[in-house]
């Protein structure tokens, strides 16, 4: 029997329509300044998605597009405007940037309040407390898409593969303060197979084609597969062999058309309540 698919494209669809409702209400559309260093085109692909969805949800979305030998004082010269601009209530730089600008010390330059990534330290700090400001946006996007087909970490044992700053090491903390079981693999992990086999929820964010395979998925288990690769036949894929794995697991989630989209929804609701919080102070 085939897996049920964890639709996040319908999800963020219905989030949105919620959001375009709920903005429009406001005196003002909210504001997201958009940033984006140089030519990658992955990374012009990324925003071109974004704007679509501010457009869609009732966001005024202002890019902000430099070359790519813009120096580190450029960079936060802008970022310090942004963060007076009474007009903006939300900062996004898009990663990665060019090798030769610090991008550690660019998210820490971004006003905590309208960083609605959730990258700034003071906001991992918050999350870290379970005082969040904003969630980050891709571990959000899977509570989310677990909470709309009703499967409940708590009590589970959650296998998250990968451990960065963007993905892994928030999602551990949410599904943490979900009372689920945690475990964190990497690539120092010894027998990977082994630790996936445990998940009732397996995560994998590591980005790497054909990384998860049916062997290595319990039977019933629930299988999120955050990455975005090109396969050797150049389509976009995931880490999880998604035409076996989808035979042994209860559910997964396609790639495109999964994780993708809810990431970028739950950027739009971080947006509204920046708007939102901007409006009470």
């Amino acid at each position: 029997m085939s897996a049920g698919i964890l639709d996040g494209k319908a999800l963020a669809g219905r989030i949105k329509e919620e959001l375009r409702c709920k903005c429009g209400r406001l005196a003002r559309a909210p504001r997201l300044a958009v940033v984006l260093v140089g030519d990658d085109p992955a990374s012009a692909i990324y925003v071109r998605n974004k704007e679509r969805d501010c457009r869609e949800c009732g966001i005024d979305c202002r890019d902000h597009r430099l070359p790519a030998d813009t120096t580190q004082e450029a960079l936060l010269a802008l970022i310090r405007e942004l963060n007076r601009d009474d007009s903006v209530d939300g900062i996004l730089v898009q990663l990665p940037l060019p090798g030769h600008l610090d991008g550690a010390q660019v998210l820490r330059a971004i006003d905590p309040d309208k960083d609605v990534d959730a990258f700034h330290p003071e906001n991992v700090g918050r999350l870290l407390l379970g005082q969040p400001r904003y969630l980050p946006c891709t571990p959000a996007g899977i509570l989310a898409l677990l909470r709309e087909y009703a499967i409940d970490p708590a009590g589970k044992h959650c296998v998250v593969v990968g451990r960065s700053n963007i993905v892994g090491k928030p999602l551990a903390l949410l599904l943490l303060q979900a009372d689920a079981t945690v475990t964190v693999c990497h690539s120092k992990t010894p027998d990977l197979a082994d630790q996936c086999r445990r998940a009732d929820i397996l995560v994998s964010a590591a980005g790497q084609a054909g990384l998860i395979t049916a062997d290595m998925v319990r039977p019933h288990a629930v299988v999120i597969d955050v990455a975005m690769n090109r396969g050797a036949d150049g389509r976009l894929c995931g880490d999880v062999d998604f035409g076996t794995v989808a035979q042994r697991a209860d559910y997964i989630t396609p790639v495109p058309g999964g994780v993708g989209p809810m990431t970028r929804a739950m950027l739009m609701e971080n947006t509204y309540q920046a708007a939102l919080g901007r409006k009470t102070r």
